[in-house]
């Protein structure tokens, strides 16, 4: 049954997607913004849709941490699953999405990525793909986005920590702009590698912020790592014990 209610969920969103990549690509010449209010529909769509399908949904807590004054961030995430990457968009401030070049080659689902102005990495080329990241991640945040980066680089287990990629603290190191530490379990629920989901609630936090300026970028990657580890170990403990409890911040 979850691998039918998962396939009627994929049938969905590939649908979706083929009918709002090509509009987004019409809306080119649009603001950038007015663009992304319209190309995070399929995320939104994808979101519902989910619960609709495999009963599964999501609850945030952290949101004071969040900048009300338009003031740009850098958001570093724990990386466990698609979901993550499907859900930051929709709920957080117009961002752009730091990914390696071979997403946007993807028929329609690529297509649509592209029109969001993201910061595209080759990852064959580590050095220049570092210089791509401060000078275009630079740009992005003078133009009041936010830019997200998952810094393991690939999803992990839920339990696992991969090893943590300094560039995103370095971007912050460079710019002064303080980072937003995202922790969840999504992982739990929508697993790495495999087709079925399981239902459930998914518990996402948001931080508080990290600042930034005048510190090394390994002291700032330090405090974000911890964070999210000690957090994200958290959710996937709390969810094994009492499946219905809300996470906790601090």
């Amino acid at each position: 049954m979850l691998v039918l209610r998962a396939l009627l969920y994929y049938l969905g969103i590939g649908l979706a997607v083929i009918v709002i990549a090509p509009l987004a690509l019409l809306l080119w010449p649009l603001p950038l913004r007015r663009r992304y209010r319209f190309v995070t529909l399929w995320n939104r769509f994808a979101l519902w849709w989910l619960g609709v399908t495999c009963g599964l949904t999501h609850r945030v807590t952290g949101w004071e941490h969040v900048p009300t004054d338009g003031s740009p961030v850098i958001i570093l995430c724990k990386h466990q699953s698609a979901w993550e990457t499907i859900a930051l968009p929709p709920l957080l401030p117009p961002q752009v999405l730091v990914f390696k070049r071979e997403l946007v080659l993807i028929p329609f689902f690529g297509w649509g990525l592209a029109t969001l102005n993201p910061i595209i990495l080759d990852r064959s080329a580590r050095h220049q793909a570092l210089r791509t990241l401060i000078e275009q991640g630079r740009e992005r945040l003078g133009r009041g986005l936010w830019v997200t980066l998952f810094p393991e680089g690939t999803r992990v287990a839920p339990g696992s920590r991969g090893r943590y990629n300094v560039g995103g603290a370095m971007l912050a190191a460079e710019t002064g702009v303080p980072v937003l530490p995202i922790a969840h379990n999504a992982g739990v629920f929508w697993p790495r590698r495999t087709f079925a989901k399981h239902p459930g609630v998914i518990d996402l936090v948001i931080g508080p912020r990290i600042t930034t300026a005048g510190r090394d970028a390994r002291e700032i990657m330090r405090e974000a790592e911890s964070w999210i580890e000690e957090q994200s170990n958290r959710l996937i403990a709390a969810r094994a014990g009492q499946p219905d409890s809300p996470p906790k911040v601090h």
